[in-house]
């Protein structure tokens, strides 16, 4: 199980996967577009841990 420092967390959210064929969508809530700032054509990552913690991270730009 997952431990949460709540102090550490600025903000929950659910959002629906709509899967078709071999198409995946989610919708990014707008409080984390916001804050990190996310335009149309950015990259965002995804790292899944061993114990089905996912990590989601904004890719930097290269310069």
């Amino acid at each position: 199980m997952t431990t949460i420092n709540i102090d550490e967390v600025a903000f929950i959210s659910e959002t629906s996967l709509t899967i078709r064929e071999s198409r995946r969508r989610t919708t990014i809530p707008k409080q984390i577009v916001d804050a990190l700032d996310l335009k149309d054509g950015d990259r965002i990552r995804w790292i899944l841990f061993n114990d089905n913690r996912i990590l989601i991270t904004k890719v930097p730009k290269k310069k």
